[in-house]
């Protein structure tokens, strides 16, 4: 498949350069320097780094020192590149280098005095980039960034990171990310950036090409903003259905998993006629969460400890593994590899065959032994966010030691290294990291000391190299606007999001709604709750579509007796997270089901006795929930169904669901002429659907259950294993099932992933 034009403009202008002499072009805060043969050399004239002239090239002189040394001639590979650098790091120079900050905001083009701080009292050089307020200034930021690190030899340069940022959060209500029929945008519908499906919503497309050309887009977005490595992609298998980040991964079928996953690490890394694959055009993708996030005991996340324990009764631990091991690394590209990894928080329960149970970047067995030489991976090894820093409760989102709650922070860090980590996620303290070194110093020697820390700085500067950023880590602000966010961007995300719904009821022939009808949406209530960080969220009333995009397709109204059909926009149910917390401190809290259901549930069938449990801050090892009973915050949704069948009589009624995990349908089915499900779609992109404008295309990415019973009898670590809900049309709720206008889908997708 063909890169898209835009892509291949800015190829095509960076290899016009003239042949012979140096071209030299003046952007202000930074100088390009051109030539035929050579890579573009970028540097900041007020820096103070010389460039140096070898055989009629031109080199950055990064150190200072007037010789050109290995690591700033670009003639060499990288692995005699990074080898020489790491070879002359100070301990705390490669000490910094094994940090990664927390996330930072970028409201304007300087460097705050934290972001100073990170970068030249903790040698931070992987800066993970948040919100940006535009594109313009996130590149000044970047480029400011650069600059700074320029000033410090031996120059190293930030590797700046996202997290995906190229996702709507399904509840746009106004015409954002479609252009117009003309080609021209809407006014309301500039966009900051590419808006695609979530990572559920892109795996229901089951659409390899899709992937690619999300991979292929939001790269070249990323490279224009000035973020060389992304924080993605999620390769965890989501087999437990409960789990929070169940809509940040790539369905629950480790095939399908494996290859968009394959798809999206090609797609984000590969350079276009690079010798190696890597060039200008290349972002390091992180996988995570090795060796997989998905099997969290009753779908408890391990952001806290009441989820800190990864459960296998089905004894199908080698299922997580294929997305990483089959996917990510074996790409068909010449970078071969996702060229980092992070391990999740979870305790791989009873994986280890030594017996100890501890998170999965503090163990050896996870992965020095599996990752490191079973399945001879080769990149750098990233902590997810905090491992190494103390927490308070069991129920208190703050550092996520598990196992190792009773070590140090210096002892604790150490254990990482002894594991085979490179890098610490979102910590700073560079002395602490030093003093872990001492501690390999005072166990294994000097000599072994310098040689284990030196390996991890060579990985991680090879990152570095691999993406450009030594000889040019500048980038034109213009050149940001003019492409992220840019008409042929957007609209390729938008076809995706179209195609990522899916038409799972369709009584009748209810859809789709064609010509200039009357529409009911009623107003949904939103109760008083807690967010999944236990922060108090405030009640509301809205209009999940609002009025005004509602009537660029149908004529409005407010009476359900003048209506030709109602709209009824919902989300999935809003379980707690898995524990209710104690009144005070002097109490014990109890653990607490995760429902699918809108109605009540109580949790009859729930295990007795949980599989693994304990923590140092609570009294027991069972963690079980049996006979408790949880009511999901939006069980106001299934009344708005219900209240709306009843209102419109015989007319047909449409269910729309905001969907980020599998729900039990038997709540609103019956009363639904019609359902569309949708993982983070704008709402135009349903109207298009529900209007005939497009053609329903998606697949279920996971099984929707039965009832909550199966749920519970489900093995967390096993896909497919629950009995799917049977509606009032007799179709399964099944993976890979979905409608098209002319009844069940049965294309070439569905019969290569089709169990």
């Amino acid at each position: 498949m063909k890169r898209f034009s835009l892509l291949l403009a800015v190829a095509a202008a960076a290899a016009a350069c003239a042949p012979g002499p140096w071209s030299e072009a003046d952007f202000g805060t930074y100088k390009v320097i051109s030539q035929k043969g050579s890579p573009d050399i970028g540097y900041s004239p007020s820096s103070g780094v010389a460039i140096l002239n070898v055989s009629g090239r031109p080199f950055k002189d990064l150190n200072r020192n007037g010789v050109l040394d290995p690591y700033e001639d670009w003639r060499k590979s990288t692995a005699e590149r990074a080898a020489d650098l790491a070879s002359r790091l100070s301990l705390e120079e490669i000490c910094g280098l094994m940090l990664y900050s927390s996330a930072v905001t970028v409201q304007s083009p300087e460097l705050t005095e934290k972001h100073q701080a990170l970068l030249e009292k903790d040698h931070i050089r992987h800066m993970l980039v948040a919100a940006v307020s535009d594109p313009a200034t996130a590149a000044r930021w970047s480029n400011a960034v650069q600059a700074f690190c320029e000033t410090v030899p031996p120059g190293i340069p930030s590797n700046n990171s996202s997290d995906p940022r190229n996702y709507t959060n399904g509840t746009a209500n106004v015409n954002n990310y479609k252009p117009e029929p003309d080609g021209e945008f809407d006014p309301a519908g500039a966009s900051d950036i590419s808006k695609w499906p979530r990572e559920m919503g892109l795996a229901a497309t089951f659409d390899l090409d899709i992937i690619r050309s999300h991979g292929e887009i939001a790269a070249a977005e990323y490279r224009a903003l000035g973020i060389t490595t992304a924080l993605s992609p999620q390769a965890d298998m989501a087999s437990e259905p409960r789990w929070r980040r169940f809509y940040g991964t790539f369905s629950e079928d480790p095939y399908l998993c494996r290859d968009i996953v394959q798809t999206y690490c090609e797609a984000f890394q590969n350079t276009p006629g690079s010798k190696t694959g890597w060039g200008g055009s290349s972002v390091n993708c992180m996988v995570k969460h090795w060796p997989g996030g998905g099997t969290g005991e009753a779908g408890r996340d391990a952001h806290f400890g009441i989820g800190k324990y990864a459960v296998y009764p089905g004894g199908r631990f080698d299922l997580g593994l294929i997305p990483f091991t089959d996917g990510a690394f074996k790409l068909p590209g010449k970078t071969r590899m996702a060229s980092a990894v992070m391990p999740y928080y979870t305790i791989s329960y009873g994986q280890d065959p030594s017996g100890e149970n501890v998170a999965n970047g503090f163990s050896r067995y996870i992965i020095q032994d599996l990752l490191r030489d079973k399945y001879r991976y080769e990149g750098v090894v990233c902590t997810d966010w905090g491992i190494v820093n103390d927490y308070e409760k069991v129920y208190v989102h703050k550092g996520k030691p598990w196992g190792l709650e009773g070590l140090g922070l210096a002892e604790r860090r150490l254990r990482c290294f002894e594991a085979g980590v490179d890098q610490l996620g979102g910590v700073k303290d560079n002395a602490i990291s030093m003093e872990a070194y001492r501690l390999w110093e005072e166990k294994y020697g000097k000599e072994s000391a310098r040689e284990r820390f030196e390996l991890s700085a060579r990985r991680l500067l090879t990152n570095i190299f691999n993406v450009g950023v030594f000889e040019n880590p500048y980038v034109n602000p213009e050149n940001a606007v003019r492409i992220v966010g840019c008409k042929e961007f957007v609209a390729a995300g938008y076809e995706a999001q179209l195609k990522s719904v899916i038409m799972t009821k369709n009584a009748g022939g209810a859809l789709p709604q064609k010509g200039r009808l009357k529409v009911y949406g009623p107003l949904r209530h939103v109760p008083a709750g807690l967010s999944h960080w236990q922060k108090p969220t405030a009640e509301y009333d809205e209009y999940p579509i609002s009025k005004e995009l509602l009537g660029r397709y149908y004529e409005v109204t407010d009476s359900p007796e003048e209506a030709d059909f109602a709209i009824v926009a919902i989300k999935s149910p809003v379980g707690h997270w898995g524990y209710i917390t104690p009144a005070d401190d002097s109490s014990e809290g109890h653990y607490q089901p995760i429902s699918l259901q809108w109605s009540p549930y109580c949790a009859k069938d729930a295990r007795e006795v949980s599989i693994a449990g304990g923590d140092p801050t609570e009294n027991s090892a069972n963690r079980s929930y049996r006979g408790y009973t949880e009511i999901s915050s939006n069980e106001s949704d299934m009344y708005l169904v219900r209240s709306t069948r009843e209102a419109m009589g015989g007319k047909p009624v449409i269910v729309v669901v905001a969907t980020e995990r599998p729900f039990v349908p038997a709540d609103i089915e019956p009363s639904a002429d019609a359902i569309l499900v949708a993982f983070g779609v704008s709402n135009n992109a349903i109207l298009d659907l529900i209007s005939g404008a497009a053609e329903p295309y998606g697949l279920l990415p996971c099984q929707f259950p039965a009832d909550m019973k199966t749920v519970e009898e489900q093995c967390e670590d096993v896909p497919g294993d629950m009995r799917p809900y049977v509606d009032a049309e007799g179709h399964a709720w099944d993976f890979a099932f979905g409608l098209n206008w002319s009844g069940v889908i049965n294309d070439a997708r569905v019969k290569k992933y089709r169990r």
